[in-house]
């Protein structure tokens, strides 16, 4: 097995990396996209596009990043990922045309399908006696940033708001750009001891790797796990505002949800990590998945703040519970040769759900109002389930348990 170090320590590189990283790409979305887009004279359905495109990116290339990096090595890929999270930052500093902000987000967006799965498949392969441990605190300091990289970035706003023109706006893009710095210097102090020769793929390479993933029906029905709960977590995360606004409840409320449930993720993923290395996988991604499920169908029922926390918090704990254990149960399943293709098909599904959630949810919480549009996600959970537990009932591979 090919050995990966980190100076000076392997874990807490890869956890500085994901902070810096997606507090950078965090801050240059969040608040400040919208703002910027719509000072550049964008209309809503412009801004909808700017918004929506940069997901795309990681569901075209997280699983071709993935199986470059089974071939190729993984340095180069961070690399790749550091300039992309240095330099797209920069790019905002010259835009005067909204429409310009399309592929610059979707360049953007692709430092984080580089980035996700190619860690991921180095925590797997480098920790292997802890690595449902190491991916959910390796989470948890993203979620950190993510987290932290609003309140900045407002705070950035806030302060350069007499400002004139676009001073505001190119400043959190700035902070974005110098947020990037360490992640490119600590990709560059990683080595790889035996790293793959730089060669142009064949296609059969990639086919060969979907095909390998497609056709393992334990992985197959992992990806659809992370699936569901991001079709449900999309669903929440953007109806839920609209269901408070319906109770008379402002931003503030709304806020309050959404910082609550950071932390709870970010807080319990390390420790639901540690006990899925100890516990049978399967049965944690099914209770999760399922937990997640009543609560987002729970949400219309709630009739105050208080059982809007309650949900909102049970929700988190099952989605920390379900996603922690899906990537190290696939780091079981999967072989170490296609272990960053497995990590970019995930990723892939996942984003797949999370662009779904919304866009299936409106539709029908317009024709039908919030039940039906939020028990949609209780009944794709709860079949997932079903079909998870039928495809992975076989004796679970070493180490799983």
């Amino acid at each position: 097995m090919v050995r990966h170090h980190f100076a000076p320590d392997a874990m807490y590189g890869l956890f500085l990396i994901g902070f810096f990283a997606i507090f950078s790409t965090t801050i240059s979305k969040n608040p400040v996209l919208p703002l910027f887009s719509q000072a550049l004279g964008a209309g809503d359905a412009v801004i909808g596009l700017i918004a929506a495109i940069s997901p795309l990116a990681g569901i075209l290339f997280s699983f071709p990043v993935g199986v470059l990096s089974d071939h190729l090595g993984k340095r180069r890929l961070l690399i790749a990922s550091g300039a992309i999270f240095l330099s797209a930052p920069l790019l905002y500093l010259f835009i005067t045309d909204p429409l310009w902000l399309i592929p610059v987000r979707f360049f953007h967006g692709m430092a984080t399908a580089i980035l996700g799965p190619v860690i991921a498949a180095m925590i797997a392969v480098r920790f292997p006696g802890k690595k449902g441990e190491v991916l959910g605190q390796y989470s948890s300091a993203t979620l950190i940033g993510r987290t932290l990289a609003p309140l900045v970035g407002g705070a950035i706003l806030s302060f350069f708001v007499f400002y004139p023109g676009f001073i505001p706006y190119r400043m959190v893009y700035l902070a974005a750009a110098i947020a990037a710095v360490p992640v490119v210097a600590l990709i560059l102090l990683y080595r790889e001891e035996t790293p793959g020769p730089l060669k142009v793929l064949p296609f059969s390479a990639f086919w060969r790797s979907f095909v390998t993933f497609f056709t393992n029906r334990r992985l197959r029905a992992t990806a659809l796990v992370d699936m569901a709960t991001y079709f449900a977590f999309g669903a929440f995360e953007t109806f839920l505002p609209l269901v408070l606004l319906s109770r008379g409840m402002g931003a503030y409320q709304t806020g309050v949800l959404f910082a609550a449930q950071t932390l709870i993720i970010a807080a319990s993923k390390p420790s639901f990590g540690r006990i899925a290395d100890r516990v049978d996988k399967r049965v944690q991604i099914v209770i999760g998945l399922l937990v997640l499920g009543v609560s987002v169908a729970a949400i219309p029922f709630a009739p105050g703040f208080s059982e809007f926390l309650l949900i909102s918090s049970f929700l988190a704990l099952g989605m920390s519970l379900s996603t922690v254990a899906t990537s190290a149960y696939v780091a079981d399943v999967a072989e170490d040769e296609q272990m960053g293709a497995s990590m970019g098909a995930l990723s892939s599904i996942m984003d797949i759900g999370h662009s779904a959630g919304p866009l299936v949810t409106g539709i029908i919480v317009a024709g039908g109002g919030f039940g039906p549009g939020f028990f949609a996600s209780f009944l794709l959970a709860a079949a997932v389930c079903g079909f998870f537990a039928l495809s992975v009932r076989d004796p679970a591979p070493q180490g799983s348990a």
